[in-house]
C-alpha cells in the first residue's frame, strides 16, 4: 500500500502568521500540498525530525532583481520560496516568462510590466528584448537620456500605456514604476499609468521620483505625489524600499504614509535592513550637479560593486557610466553601525506597521561587471552583488527578533509572508496558497533553527550563504535538505496575474 503522505515533518514549532497558529506538531506533505497538520500517526518513507526548529511559510520576496539560478540558490538559504521582480519588471512579459521556463528555477518567480522599458522603447533608447536581463535593460540607453529627463507627448504616452497594457494582458503582476530613474515623466503620464493599474486591479511598484532631502523635488514631494495619485486614481501605490529612497527624511515620510493609510488610501510600503542601497552606475541622479547637497551624501559613499572603487567626484562617476553604464554600484547612504540617528531612521522604515520586508536583491555579477548566469555551486569566488542578495530575511529575523527583541517571531514572520502577499493576492490569487501553513495550501515551507539563523554576507564577501535554514520546500520539493542545497532541484513555478 502506498504511503498516505510523501513527507512528514515531525515535532516542529509550526507557525502560521495569518491565523496565529503556534503549536508543536507535525506537518504532512502530499503531491506538493500541505495535506495535514497536527498529530499524525501514519508513517511514510521520508520523515524529518524538526524538534526544536520553526516550521513556517516560505518567505515571499516581492522585490528581487536577481532572477537566475544563482540568485534563487542564495535566496533559498535566506528562507525565500517565491522571488518576484516587481519594482522594475520586464517587457515583453510573455517573452520573459518563456525565458524563465527554460531556466532550472529553484524558486517561484514572476514579474511586473516594466513601464520604464516601455518608455525607453517609445523614446528610441532601446529595443525590447526578453533575452536581456532587466537590470541590463535598466542600464541601457545612457547615451540618450531623453527617456529619463523629458515628458512624453500625448502620442508617446499612448504608446507607453499600450506597452504596459500588453504586459498586463500577458500576466504581469502589476506595473513596475521606478519613477526615480525617469523623473522627467509628467503627472499626466503617471496618472494614465495609474488609471491602467486601477482598471486591471493591480498595484504599481514605485521607486519615488526624487532622491533629495531639500526642496524643490524632495523625497517628501515624491511621497505626497504618490499619495495624491492613489487618491486621485484609486490605484494601489506600493512604495519600494522606504529606507533607501527616503534618505534622511524617513521620519517625515513614514508620518505621511501612516496618515494616508488611516484615511483608507491604497498605499503600502516595504524596506530592507541595510543602510546601503544598490543600482546601476548610469542612474541619472548621480550626475545631478547638486547631488551631494541634495542627498547629504559624498561621492565617496558610492562604490562600484565588481571592484570596490569609491568615486572621487561627479567627473569620476561620469567616466564610469560612459565606460559601462550597466555596472552595479552600492550607495552607503546610512552608517548604521556607528551613527545612532541613522540606526533610528533605518529602524523606523524596517518596523513600519504593516510594512513588508523585501530584499531588492541584485543579480550576481562577474569581475568584469557582467551578470553571472552559470550553474556552479558554491558560487564562484569573485562574484558580487550586495549582501542583501544573500541575507535580507535572516538578517531581519536575527537582528530585530532574536537579538534586539523589537518584535515577536510571529510579528516578524508576518512581515516576510502574509503582509507582502496582501499587496499582490488581489491580482495574483496563486500567492494566497504560498504564504500560509494551512491544510490545502502549497507546501512552500521553511524549516529553520531560530537560535542559529543568521546572515553571513558582508560588503567584501557578498556570496556567503545565510545559515540556519535546515529545510526549504518549494511546491513540496526540497531545495535545501539537512542544511545542504539540492543542486538538481528546480521546482519553481511562474506566478502570474489572473487573466480572465
Amino acid at each position: 500500500m502506498a504511503d498516505a503522505f510523501d513527507i512528514i515533518i515531525r515535532g516542529g514549532r509550526v507557525m502560521d502568521p495569518e491565523t496565529g497558529f503556534d503549536q508543536t506538531c507535525d506537518v504532512a506533505i502530499k503531491d506538493g500540498t500541505i495535506a495535514r497538520i497536527g498529530t499524525i500517526d501514519a508513517n511514510c518513507a521520508h520523515e524529518i525530525d524538526a524538534t526544536g526548529l520553526i516550521v513556517a511559510p516560505g518567505f515571499l520576496d516581492i522585490h528581487a532583481h536577481g532572477q537566475s539560478v544563482a540568485a534563487d540558490r542564495m535566496q533559498a538559504f535566506d528562507g525565500v520560496t517565491t522571488s518576484l521582480e516587481l519594482e522594475v519588471g520586464a517587457l515583453p512579459v510573455a517573452g520573459w516568462y518563456d525565458r524563465q521556463a527554460e531556466i532550472p528555477r529553484a524558486l517561484n518567480y514572476g514579474t511586473a510590466a516594466a513601464w520604464i522599458f516601455g518608455r525607453k522603447a517609445v523614446m528610441g533608447a532601446i529595443e525590447l528584448d526578453p533575452s536581456v536581463h532587466p537590470i541590463d535593460q535598466m542600464g541601457a540607453g545612457a547615451d540618450d537620456m531623453r527617456w529619463s529627463t523629458e515628458a512624453a507627448d500625448p502620442q508617446q504616452t499612448k504608446e507607453i500605456v499600450a506597452h504596459v497594457r500588453q504586459g498586463l494582458d500577458e500576466g504581469a503582476i502589476g506595473i513596475g514604476l521606478p519613477n526615480g530613474y525617469a523623473p522627467g515623466a509628467g503627472v499626466k503620464e503617471m496618472s494614465d499609468i495609474c488609471d491602467l493599474a486601477f482598471e486591471y486591479g493591480t498595484p504599481t511598484f514605485t521607486h519615488i521620483a526624487y532622491l533629495s532631502n531639500i526642496d524643490p523635488q524632495s523625497s517628501v514631494d515624491s511621497y505626497v505625489r504618490l499619495i495624491g495619485l492613489a487618491g486621485a486614481t484609486g490605484a494601489h501605490m506600493h512604495i519600494c524600499h522606504l529606507n533607501s529612497t527616503s534618505l534622511m527624511d524617513i521620519e517625515r515620510v513614514t508620518e505621511l504614509v501612516a496618515k494616508a493609510q488611516e484615511q483608507g488610501l491604497p498605499v503600502t510600503t516595504e524596506a530592507y535592513p541595510y543602510g546601503t542601497g544598490a543600482t546601476v552606475v548610469s542612474a541619472g541622479f548621480f550626475v545631478d550637479p547638486d547631488f551631494t547637497k541634495r542627498t547629504g551624501s559624498e561621492y565617496s559613499n558610492v562604490e562600484l560593486v565588481h571592484n570596490h572603487h569609491r568615486f572621487t567626484g561627479r567627473e569620476d562617476i561620469e567616466r564610469a557610466r560612459e565606460a559601462s553604464p550597466t555596472d552595479l554600484v552600492m550607495w552607503h547612504y546610512l552608517d548604521v553601525e556607528v551613527n545612532e540617528e541613522h540606526r533610528r531612521l533605518l529602524d523606523m522604515s524596517v518596523t513600519f506597521p504593516a510594512g513588508s520586508i523585501a530584499s531588492d536583491a541584485m543579480p550576481w555579477v562577474n569581475a568584469d561587471g557582467s551578470i553571472y548566469e552559470g550553474l556552479d555551486w558554491p558560487l564562484p569566488d569573485g562574484l558580487s552583488a550586495h549582501p542583501r542578495s544573500s541575507g535580507t530575511f535572516t538578517r531581519f529575523l536575527r537582528e530585530y527578533v532574536r537579538e534586539r527583541g523589537v518584535m515577536t517571531l510571529m510579528e516578524g514572520l508576518k512581515k516576510c509572508t502574509i503582509l507582502p502577499a496582501r499587496v499582490i493576492e488581489g491580482c495574483a490569487p496563486q500567492i494566497a496558497r504560498k504564504v500560509r501553513v494551512q491544510e490545502g495550501c502549497d507546501a512552500d515551507l521553511v524549516v529553520f533553527d531560530m537560535d542559529t539563523l543568521t546572515d553571513r554576507a558582508d560588503f567584501v564577501e557578498m556570496n556567503r550563504p545565510a545559515e540556519g535554514v535546515r529545510y526549504l520546500f518549494v511546491n513540496g520539493v526540497a531545495v535545501i535538505a539537512d542544511g545542504q542545497l539540492e543542486t538538481s532541484a528546480a521546482p519553481g513555478r511562474p506566478i502570474r496575474r489572473s487573466v480572465a
